[in-house]
């Protein structure tokens, strides 16, 4: 058993939401759990499933080094092999337990009662519905609707990390009776909701292929019977670091664009995939064609989000996990309601991104070579390595394979990956919001059914937000409203761009965007 080699990037991501946090109280902590994962036939044989049996394995190996599968029936045990595939392909090094170790915390899918004396989350889904018991089986519907089965899972995620770490978590019980209907979001909904199979999603871009992103394609990839055009837009590649949350990713996927791995996992969709290497700057410029009938947008910045919204797109859904907390917006423009630019104006003086870097680098003397480094994309040399690793009073040599990177790789590996938070034993924690991967792949699936519930028309929420905390039990309440900005800084208040958003879509412009769904 060993942990996975992107661990440091975990631990950052537990750190800022654990209390008293140590690494190597932590690193003990995780090393001596056992998460079952029990299973049976009717797991196995329905769509849905198998979704949670695989969502659940991709959030489970990239935290915890053991996990214990345990087949409950002979159908169960031919799929085994399956998922320890999965398993080892995100963490080669993980022990998938054979023998009958205690396990600690255990997930169980299908309909069988446990066979464990250890805290157990029954969990299952009936197509938009997402369930989860503390008591016995609540089992697995026979629909094709990944949505309900795929949020049963990050549910089932988010309570064994609260079990294992009840103790540093404020508020961090865990839930006894989960069930969530991702088409209103409304508890205890009666019926599976309705289908969407034969939906067109028209023409539709997704915008940030990072964990969020990750989470929505995996969704997208098994909601069987979508038909339409997807656009995928992401300038980066995939980074070790970035396994710790992102669900598609293996190890094999590393150095890999991220469009690619996105555009794999849609092979065997309906959907007509294209994919743009490219920030979304230059894709506009490389487009040269400004009308957007649906973007999903999965960015992790404010600015990003707003130069989206720049370009009046006729309908915009969002997601974005925070510290505590995750969600989705839904953006018309002209509609009397908050617009996606007024959700993240900022508010008083932001700052920059070298004084941010050279903060988290504890060199603010430094902000003008780090901005220098920043606009030339220069490496960063010896002597500038060996001055971080004095301000941190590590040894340089931990940080001696960073030369020769550019000064945002170096801070991205060096300060967000976890390692300098690692030879300090968590007393120098990361300053950047690092979500558990469960958290994003909520996200990324209620963005991925948000966009599927617009083009279905099955979409009918009068509040524009939808919130989810999963460091503690689910609310009773989960929509949001946010009231559209009354600054008259936004530009939905501005009067010629509500008018070109007029001209875009209606008349010919409408109809042309109508002839392509």
């Amino acid at each position: 058993m060993a942990m996975a080699n992107f661990m440091d990037r975990a631990a950052s991501a537990a750190s800022r939401v654990l209390t008293n946090f140590k690494m190597s109280a932590f690193e003990d902590r995780v090393s001596t759990q056992v998460i079952g994962v029990s299973f049976d036939g009717t797991a196995v044989k329905t769509f849905e499933g198998r979704a949670s049996l695989d969502l659940i394995i991709r959030l489970l190996s990239r935290f915890y080094p053991t996990i214990a599968l345990r087949p409950l029936d002979p159908e169960a045990k031919r799929y085994v092999p399956t998922l320890e595939l999965l398993a080892k392909s995100i963490n080669p090094q993980i022990e998938l337990a054979k023998t009958r170790k205690a396990i600690t915390v255990c997930v169980v899918i299908g309909c069988s009662p446990s066979q464990t004396k250890c805290p157990t989350f029954f969990i299952g889904s009936d197509g938009w519905r997402a369930k989860l018991s503390s008591n016995g089986p609540v089992g697995s519907g026979e629909s094709m609707n990944p949505f309900g089965a795929g949020a049963a899972s990050c549910f089932a995620a988010a309570n064994v990390f609260r079990t294992v770490f009840a103790e540093q978590l404020e508020q961090g019980d865990a839930d006894d009776h989960i069930d969530l209907s991702m088409l209103t979001y409304d508890h205890d909904t009666a019926g599976s909701g309705p289908s969407f199979e034969g939906t067109d999603i028209g023409d539709t871009h997704l915008v940030g292929l990072g964990a969020i992103g990750n989470g929505a394609i995996w969704a997208l990839a098994r909601a069987v019977g979508l038909k339409g055009s997807l656009r995928l837009v992401d300038h980066e590649e995939v980074d070790l670091s970035n396994l710790q949350r992102y669900v598609l990713t293996s190890q094999s996927d590393v150095g890999s664009p991220k469009v690619d791995l996105a555009r794999a996992a849609l092979a065997e969709a309906a959907l007509e995939v294209s994919a743009y290497c490219a920030k979304w700057d230059v894709y506009l410029s490389d487009r040269n064609d400004w009308m957007f009938e649906r973007i999903a947008v999965a960015l992790d910045n404010a600015p990003d989000r707003i130069a989206v919204q720049g370009v009046l797109p006729k309908w915009i859904v969002n997601a974005w996990t925070q510290e505590l907390d995750l969600g989705v917006s839904r953006h018309g423009f002209d509609d009397g309601r908050a617009c996606l630019a007024c959700l993240y104006l900022p508010h008083g003086k932001i700052k920059d991104e070298d004084e941010k870097m050279a903060e988290e680098l504890k060199m603010p003397e430094a902000r003008q070579e780090i901005r220098h480094l920043l606009q030339t994309n220069r490496p960063v040399d010896t002597g500038f390595v060996e001055r971080v690793a004095k301000a941190f009073d590590i040894p340089s040599e931990a940080l001696r394979e960073f030369i020769g990177l550019s000064v945002r790789s170096f801070h991205q590996r060096a300060i967000c990956g976890g390692i300098v938070m690692r030879l300090t034993d968590g007393a120098q924690p990361v300053r950047a919001v690092v979500p558990m991967s469960f958290q994003s792949a909520l996200a990324g699936i209620m963005l991925a059914a948000d966009l599927v519930k617009h083009a279905s028309g099955l979409l009918n929420m009068r509040t524009t937000s939808t919130r989810i905390n999963l460091l503690r039990p689910l609310a009773s309440h989960l929509h949001d409203p946010k009231a559209k900005d009354t600054s008259g800084r936004c530009i939905c208040a501005d009067e010629d761009f509500l008018a070109a958003y007029r001209r875009k879509y209606t008349g010919c412009a409408a109809r042309e965007i109508r002839s392509n769904q």
